[in-house]
């Protein structure tokens, strides 16, 4: 049995709910357990939505996706059924107008007839109390999606799966839509959002330049970009050896402790597939302290950097801030893990280092189209968890090849990257470098070109790079 004939049973078990309520039966069988829920809290909500005219109360059930399957009651879910008939012909609702449709559809007898459609309405006076009864059929609706889901899952579990990868995330995928169930949604018109606009208009006037997203820890970048936004992909790419790491572990570094301690702290994930947490972990440790490297792996540590590291070590303990360091991760496998966590914790920034490294799901396809759907992967995580997502990217040989700096055109082995990125920056050595003193050199300095900005302007960032520190800064006009 294929792995996505989850989504499809589930689907089915909806549909086929359609024809069992017509005759009166459950559309799903729970076993002897009665599963969870209100009989008073249905008959309540039906009863507003005919004391009201079936219009307002009607539109808050659309609004918070209740659904005739929501109620638990089979004469619930025909009366429902009949409202939203109503509701969709614009017919307004009394007892006798909702005898009238159900008689009309065959099922006035199936649901008791005149007697409980009357004895619903007597249930309650007024529609004061709907957000209570909205809230408790909806929660006892998912709470039996849930059962119901999780005994499919089982069933399926129990047939060979081709793909085990792909059908944990189709059930993952499934769960995580009926969380999603939870929140209510509806269009907005142009004067609601128009009075969003206006009021972040002001908010921007009162901030005097402020960041509206993650800051990046770069001065002249943020002035750019605002900040990194909810929902967008930034692509982070450069040539091996550029900084690509070192960049994106500055920017946590911000995310986690907001330079000169404005904001407040971003909680930030970061996918580790090429070094291990600890590896990251010291780089950050030391780039934060300002420590070199080789002189602390060589033994000779000023007394000054000791005490500088033991602060550091405290304030990154106290970081909103995780890193995975599994080996050989899929995009659906970093899809999962992220979604577990962002449930426990409320997540700001995924980073996840580098893009070249995750590997696809289906192993005989092009690697263009691997990273293709991975591209797409990656967006669509950052939709799903509403955070931005950093992702660094290898560049491939032609900047080096034609003596120039890079341009979008040269992300490696996909065009799909530059289509899906929101934002895409380029690490590249000054137009005027000259290697040999570079190679001498303590601090270089670095343009990080920002080739597309979807919702910006495009520009160079000058940067420098101190190497033994591994750690790029705001540049300044002083002598290097």
């Amino acid at each position: 049995m294929s792995a996505n004939s989850l989504m499809a049973d589930r689907e089915k078990s909806r549909s086929s709910g359609l024809k069992s309520r017509k005759r009166g039966e459950s559309p799903f069988h729970f076993g002897e357990r009665v599963p969870p829920h209100s009989i008073d809290a249905e008959q309540a909500l039906l009863a507003c939505c005919v004391i009201d005219g079936g219009q307002e109360s009607m539109t808050h059930c659309i609004e918070h996706k209740i659904r005739a399957e929501s109620f638990f009651k089979p004469a619930h879910q025909l009366i429902f059924a009949a409202l939203l008939d109503l509701y969709n012909e614009g017919t307004p609702v009394d007892e006798i107008i909702l005898a009238e449709k159900l008689q009309m559809r065959g099922a006035l007898d199936d649901v008791g007839g005149h007697a409980y459609l009357n004895e619903i309405t007597d249930r309650i006076a007024t529609t004061v109390h709907l957000p209570h009864y909205l809230e408790r059929v909806r929660d006892t609706a998912l709470l039996r999606e849930v059962i119901r889901t999780a005994t499919q899952a089982v069933e399926q579990a129990y047939s060979p799966q081709e793909d085990i990868d792909q059908f944990l995330e189709n059930v993952e995928q499934v769960f995580f839509a009926i969380s999603e169930n939870r929140t209510s949604d509806s269009a907005k018109s142009i004067s609601q959002t128009m009075d969003v606009a206006a009021n972040l208009v002001q908010r921007m006037l009162q901030r005097k330049g402020q960041l509206t997203g993650v800051t990046s820890g770069f001065t002249d970048l943020d002035k750019l970009t605002f900040g990194f936004h909810a929902q967008e992909m930034i692509v982070v790419a450069g040539r091996p050896s550029m900084g690509k790491t070192g960049i994106c572990l500055n920017m946590a570094e911000a995310a986690i402790l907001p330079p000169h301690g404005k904001g407040e702290s971003t909680p930030t994930l970061i996918f580790s597939l090429e070094m291990s947490a600890e590896q990251l972990a010291m780089r950050l440790l030391c780039s934060r302290a300002r420590v070199n490297m080789t002189k602390l792996k060589d033994g000779f540590l000023p007394a000054e950097s000791q005490r500088e590291i033991s602060r550091v070590v405290k304030e990154l303990k106290e970081a909103p801030l995780w890193i995975d360091d599994s080996g050989n991760l899929s995009i659906l496998d970093i899809r999962a893990k992220a979604r577990r966590i962002a449930s426990q914790n409320k997540l700001g920034c995924i980073i996840i280092d580098y893009l070249q490294l995750i590997r696809g799901t289906d192993s005989r396809v092009p690697r263009e189209q691997q990273i293709s759907e991975i591209s797409r992967g990656i967006k669509a995580m950052a939709k799903e968890l509403n955070v931005p997502v950093i992702v660094p990217a290898q560049l491939n040989r032609e900047s080096e090849k034609e003596r120039r700096q890079p341009r979008l055109s040269d992300l490696r082995e996909s065009g799909a990257i530059e289509q899906d990125a929101d934002l895409v920056m380029l690490i590249s050595k000054r137009k005027d470098a000259n290697d040999e003193e570079e190679l001498a050199a303590g601090v270089v300095l670095r343009d990080l070109i920002v080739a597309k900005q979807r919702n910006g302007p495009v520009g160079v960032v000058p940067l420098a790079f101190t190497k033994n520190l591994i750690r790029f800064e705001n540049y300044t006009e002083q002598p290097l």
